[in-house]
């Protein structure tokens, strides 16, 4: 008995697989041609025409079922009256066994969009949040017997609405998995340093990637790619977070202006000093530097006064 067909694996199909060209010379030119002449030489005798000419008609019907052509990246399950013989990765034409169940699964890379959902992150805010995947079928075995396809809206057997359907499904959990353990920014209620879902791109699509992996090996897919493609504040907090994120910057600009005012006084006050151009006491330097960060500082330009009385 083979070890092969008692484990619960995909496994390369060793059976009956002969040359489409070879078997398609042997069906329409040699079992023909061999009819004819078990007719012709066997005259009325009724014994020729049962035991020769018989089988021969009988080969000559098996022999026209049984072809299949299989591209680069394409296999056949290969079912014999319900057990599983093996999978066909063979690139070419081939004539099996007619009784030999063909399930047809491509091999290739495919690509899927999904919708932006509504999940709350780590600190409870909602965001609105879409990725792209990149998958395909890593073992064959798994994709066929264990995924229920009625489940999947796929009432006669496995094909591709049903399996896209299923990595939708999966990659919808891992996503809302991964984005609770997230916050979607830095604010005052995460650590410094700490990942979030706008600025950690590399690590949360490894772990996205790795997440839904996790959930589509009971079925034989795998993720090659998984990256965010969308993310946003849900509708209603957009307009409060879009203020806060505006007054953020404000808050930055204005403290990168006042930085640069107070270098350009103390250089002014000490350009004053160098040059001997005038001698302020400290009550006039005090008036200056009011004056110069006034003007340095505000958002309309003002007219500076400076009380240079000796």
């Amino acid at each position: 008995m083979d070890s092969n067909n008692s484990t619960d694996r995909e496994y390369e199909y060793r059976g009956l697989c002969v040359n489409g060209f070879a078997m398609i010379f042997f069906t329409f030119v040699l079992l023909p041609v061999a009819m004819i002449c078990s007719g012709v030489y066997g005259g009325d005798n009724p014994w020729i025409l049962v035991g020769v000419t018989m089988p021969l008609f009988l080969l000559f019907v098996l022999g026209c079922v049984g072809y299949f052509t299989q591209e680069p990246n394409v296999a056949r399950v290969m079912i014999f009256f319900g057990k599983y013989r093996g999978t066909c990765k063979r690139v070419g034409f081939y004539w099996t066994n007619p009784f030999m169940s063909r399930k047809k699964l491509s091999l290739r890379i495919r690509n899927m969009d999904i919708d932006p959902i509504k999940v709350n992150d780590k600190i409870g805010n909602p965001v609105l949040i879409g990725m792209v995947l990149v998958w395909r079928i890593r073992d064959t075995y798994k994709v066929t017997f264990d995924l229920d396809s009625q489940s999947l809206g796929a009432a006669g057997g496995i094909n591709n609405a049903a399996l896209s359907n299923f990595v939708r499904i999966q990659g919808d959990a891992a996503l809302r998995e991964v984005t609770g353990h997230f916050a979607y920014d830095n604010t005052d209620a995460t650590v410094d340093g700490e990942l979030t879902l706008r600025d950690s791109g590399k690590e949360i699509s490894d772990l996205l990637e790795h997440k839904i992996n996790e959930r589509l090996a009971m079925a034989g897919i795998e993720v090659v790619e998984a990256r965010i493609n969308y993310l946003a504040y849900a509708p209603e907090i957009a307009a409060v977070m879009l203020r806060r994120q505006q007054a953020s910057a404000i808050i930055s600009a204005r403290e990168k202006i006042v930085e640069g005012a107070v270098s350009m006084v103390d250089m002014a006050l000490r350009s004053l000093d160098d040059r001997d151009v005038v001698k302020l006491s400290n009550e006039q330097k005090a008036s200056m530097v009011g004056n110069l960060l006034a003007v340095l500082c505000a958002d309309e330009p003002l007219t500076p006064t400076l009380n240079a009385n000796v």
